[in-house]
């Protein structure tokens, strides 16, 4: 009979979450790497429901957790095995075993069972795309290195943690610290690229041209924030060293700016009101369809009215130039 009053319930419901995300993690590793190699797709939500309904199934015959097995599939790859006909031979052959064969493998050396396994995976090393990984992105290198140095010495279930671990601190990374540019312009164009990676594009004098390159929400509203009033004041300080005319006016290139929620408007609005009592205009540029309506149904677009929101950065610097010059 069920008990769901053990002193052990608790303990269960979190080693069965724990347990029931790393063996989901596992599986769709492992049929990613195989659908790779052998150039076709997986579904994410079938392989969810098998899981799960396996467990399920396993679970009234008292049967292990079972998810996609790195080292078995392995074996099925290099023994030439197409179909899914392949695990029912396979468990069939095991259950044979088990019942009949057992005393004959009773002294097996678990050297030779492990060269087995060995002699499978080690053809799935891909030392190029490590090293492809390094030159790309350093997190993700360190992830890779994680989940390779996690499964060799500790277990499958920990390298994976750990490297899952790595990639969800990645996330909040990004998401609690978006990336912010300063724009100007490429000559004899309307384009506004980033200073750092266009070395001809120029600033444009007493504007300071910002892009935003993530959507703006709760996790990173009061970073933007901090981050351009930090930018304004770096370009104050750039301008008075080289004794150019003084900054006029802000434009946020919003191009890349795919949402944005209720902390995020407000994040705008105080940063406008701060810019004002600095006599310093804040200009939005190119808000997408879906942010432009947030902004029109929260207020926010009439707090900054019609003549400081448009459509491209060229349209915002050209009518805050002919206002400054009236």
């Amino acid at each position: 009979m069920l008990d769901f009053g053990g002193p052990y319930l608790s303990l269960a419901i979190k080693t069965g979450i724990i347990t029931g995300i790393l063996a989901l993690t596992e599986g769709m590793a492992v049929g990613r790497t195989f659908a790779s190699l052998k150039n076709y797709q997986i579904d994410g939500n079938k392989e969810m429901v098998a899981i799960g309904a396996m467990n399920m199934a396993g679970s009234c015959a008292s049967c292990y957790v079972t998810t996609g097995s790195f080292s078995r599939s392995a074996v099925n790859y290099n023994a030439g095995c197409k179909t899914a006909l392949s695990n029912i031979v396979m468990a069939s052959a095991v259950l044979f075993t088990m019942l009949f064969l057992m005393p004959l493998f009773y002294y097996t050396p678990n050297v030779m069972l492990s060269a087995i396994i060995i002699a499978a995976v080690i053809g799935l090393i891909d030392v190029r795309g490590a090293l492809l990984l390094w030159k790309v992105d350093k997190f993700d290198f360190l992830a890779c290195m994680s989940a390779f140095f996690g499964v060799l010495l500790i277990s499958v279930q920990m390298g994976l943690a750990v490297a899952v671990g790595i990639s969800l601190f990645k996330i909040l990374i990004h998401a609690t610290r978006p990336n912010t540019v300063i724009l100007g312009n490429v000559p004899g164009t309307t384009s506004y690229r980033n200073l750092a990676q266009y070395r001809e594009a120029a600033r444009v004098p007493s504007f300071l041209i910002l892009g935003i390159e993530s959507p703006i929400y709760f996790t990173n509203s009061m970073y933007l924030q901090e981050r351009i009033l930090r930018w304004v004041r770096e370009e104050e300080e750039r301008i008075m060293k080289s004794k150019e005319s003084s900054l006029k006016c802000i434009v946020l290139d919003m191009a890349a700016v795919t949402a944005i929620d209720t902390s995020g408007m407000e994040a705008l609005s105080e940063l406008k009101k701060t810019l004002d009592k600095r006599s310093l205009d804040l200009v939005l540029a190119n808000p997408v369809g879906e942010v432009a309506q947030k902004l029109s149904r929260s207020g926010t677009w009439e707090l900054f009215g019609s003549e400081h929101i448009y459509m491209t950065v060229g349209e915002a610097i050209a009518a805050a130039s002919y206002k400054c010059q009236t």
